[in-house]
């Protein structure tokens, strides 16, 4: 199968400090990708990388066969953190055409059914909770029909029921439409059930693989300190 991206040898630092060292790996066209690790071990720089927003200092990224920069018109992107004034009058259906002037609007109504927000076009976005948020993030990073979905810990700010909710989501998604999905998780127990690939970072690549073949006790604990396990929720996947 094709690879959608082929990271060599790439490395980065902010300073004098390699953030990203060595790092290579490939991701199928069609894959499900999570890039785990520790706090401070790379993974959101990774994903910059990965955007084009960085660029390596050494090595080098493919996209579809195209510089990361190249490829944005393939790439859908929803961010960690969202920062607006909650105070702004802007609708949801606003947000989603100021976001994309050329999108058709029929292309919008179809991602926020999909997403279950039809009911909230009319709704200022400042009024959503976390969860609804992010599912109007996902309308905006899916309505140009990308062929890479990048989600950085796209759970963060919502409580943890909606967190399986929101994955499941994400997994009906790429099902219906055969994205190539990457994302940087620390939810352990649905990396495993929902990713098909895993890659372990520790600013160095520790581990590349699938979920059940690499994400063995002894890894958990080397990554993540005594303590680390994963609990199965048999709903995913």
């Amino acid at each position: 199968m094709e690879n959608a991206i082929e990271v060599t040898n790439v490395a980065f630092a902010y300073t004098s400090s390699l953030v990203v060292q060595e790092v290579s790996f490939c991701v199928e066209t069609g894959a499900v990708t999570a890039i785990i690790g520790p706090n401070g071990s790379g993974k959101t720089t990774l994903l910059k990388l990965l955007l084009g927003i960085l660029k390596p200092q050494k090595g080098t990224i493919s996209v579809f066969g195209k510089q990361p920069k190249e490829a944005r018109n393939f790439i859908g992107y929803v961010p960690q953190k969202f920062s607006f004034d909650r105070t702004f009058p802007l609708t949801v259906w606003e947000f989603l055409k100021f976001s994309h002037f050329e999108c058709p609007s029929q292309k919008i109504e179809e991602y926020l059914n999909f997403f279950g927000m039809a009911q909230a076009k009319t709704a200022l976005v400042g009024s959503l909770s976390g969860g609804q948020l992010q599912r109007v993030l996902l309308v905006r990073a899916m309505i140009h029909d990308p062929k890479i979905l990048y989600l950085d810990e796209p759970s963060a700010g919502i409580d943890v029921g909606g967190e399986q909710t929101f994955y499941e989501l994400v997994d009906r998604l790429h099902k219906q439409y055969k994205n190539t999905i990457v994302m940087v998780s620390h939810e352990l127990d649905v990396v495993f059930h929902f990713a098909t690939q895993v890659i372990c970072l520790n600013k160095k690549l520790l581990c590349e693989g699938a979920p059940r073949d690499v994400l063995t006790p002894e890894l958990l604990e080397q990554i993540f300190g005594m303590g680390a396990t994963l609990y199965h929720h048999a709903s995913l996947r």
